[in-house]
């Protein structure tokens, strides 16, 4: 088949929707299909890219994606740079001649997907990744086109999957989405990383911390995440385990109130902010780290849970969201609502003072990642596209024979 992907991010930045659109187009293309990746133009000028440009062989073609404004002062933006975007989408379907345009994670890309899927009548597949919960500029709340764009690429959509059973049901809570039209596919991570760099220790920024006990967590440092919740159960710990540090990866517009935070709780000296960590250094914080703690007010999936499964570190996830889907509460993690900190601070003094199950959380978490590994997601999606592609060519079928059918005469 041959497959463009429309990822609301893609690289030079770095993210869960850019990773999990790099791992697809990848593992796809080894399956055998032709893919392209149609991403947004860099948000920072500077990171310039070649043209043409190919990631892990594969041709990434870039587009700038303005968002119209429901507001008359909107329009001059809109046909001097939507329109000529749309002739380009069009120029690369007739170009790469695709049965199949997927949307990861739906934003601006959305908007002129199902606009192309309009024009051209290509089969659209929307997967939602929680971008209508999770966005950082809550998009979805403030924005009257993007809701209309989420409808409206839903309705044309031909297949609609969401990273979890929570996430599909905000769709149809919100966004028109059928009661049990949508489908469950949950995100993968790279299983090759962690064996990777499990011998190259923590990056040099953390050295120091080599040998010593500390808890991790990861992502982008807004307010969604709840690291401020993490860093008030960790006070409660504090004095009870001297030996114990708390590392906060990620960058974000919270990253300095979190700092602050740590310093008016006196805990400055055992709180460290490495700032914004690789795909390699994200591996090496995660196969170093006594125990890892999603403290997320609420989380859609959270990749970064495969990702210290993935690397043999004991989990404790948020209990609100899509988390309780697939992580299996006192088997291979620990689920918790943060916004409890006590009883969250209370269950990470149990992971830290409870070597043997630590050393079982962490050893069925390992196991439970194998399910999670890129063959089966590509399975997922390969069977997706075959059944809209051979629904698409049964309904071209149908139509020829009725063209073909002579008429009956008028009498």
């Amino acid at each position: 088949m041959r497959i463009a992907l429309l990822p609301s991010q893609y690289l030079p930045s770095l993210g869960g929707v850019e990773e999990l659109t790099r791992n697809l187009a990848y593992n796809l293309a080894k399956s055998g299909d032709n893919v392209e990746v149609w991403a947004p133009s860099p948000a920072n000028p500077s990171d310039g890219v070649p043209e043409p440009e190919y990631v892990d062989g594969i041709r990434v073609r870039r587009f700038d994606y303005p968002l119209p404004r429901a507001h008359p002062a909107s329009l001059t933006p809109l046909v001097t740079t939507g329109l000529p975007t749309l002739v380009a989408m069009l120029r690369a379907a007739v170009e790469f001649r695709p049965d199949v345009i997927h949307v990861q994670c739906f934003g601006p890309n959305g908007l002129y997907a199902t606009a192309l899927s309009k024009l051209t009548g290509l089969p659209l597949v929307v997967s939602l990744q929680g971008e209508t919960v999770m966005d950082d500029a809550d998009i979805y709340t403030t924005s009257t086109t993007m809701r209309a764009a989420l409808r409206a690429g839903i309705r044309q959509a031909k297949r609609v999957t969401g990273c979890s059973a929570f996430t599909l049901r905000d769709a149809e809570e919100r966004f028109g989405l059928a009661p049990g039209d949508g489908q469950v596919i949950f995100n993968d991570a790279d299983p090759e990383l962690a064996c990777a760099d499990e011998e190259m220790g923590l990056p040099d920024r953390l050295a120091f911390l080599a040998g010593s006990r500390y808890i991790a967590c990861l992502g982008r440092v807004v307010e969604k995440k709840g690291f401020d919740l993490l860093l008030e159960a960790f006070r409660l710990i504090y004095s009870d385990h001297t030996d114990v540090h708390l590392v906060v990866g990620g960058s974000g517009a919270k990253l300095g109130e979190l700092r602050h935070l740590a310093d008016s709780l006196g805990m400055s000296e055992r709180v460290h902010f490495p700032g914004r960590l690789t795909r390699y250094e994200v591996a090496q914080v995660l196969t170093s780290a006594t125990v890892f703690v999603m403290p997320s007010r609420l989380e859609p999936f959270g990749i970064v849970i495969l990702e210290a499964w993935r690397a043999g570190a004991a989990v404790i996830a948020t209990s609100i969201g899509g988390p309780p889907e697939f992580v299996s509460d006192g088997v291979d993690g620990l689920l918790v609502d943060p916004h409890d900190t006590e009883r969250l601070a209370g269950t990470i003094s149990r992971l830290l003072d409870d070597g043997e199950l630590r050393s079982k959380v962490a050893e069925a978490g390992k196991l439970r990642f194998r399910d999670f590994e890129w063959p089966n997601l590509t399975w997922e999606y390969r069977k997706l596209y075959a059944n809209v592609v051979s629904t698409r060519r049964s309904a071209r079928l149908k139509l020829m024979q009725r063209a073909a059918k002579p008429m009956t005469p008028y009498r």
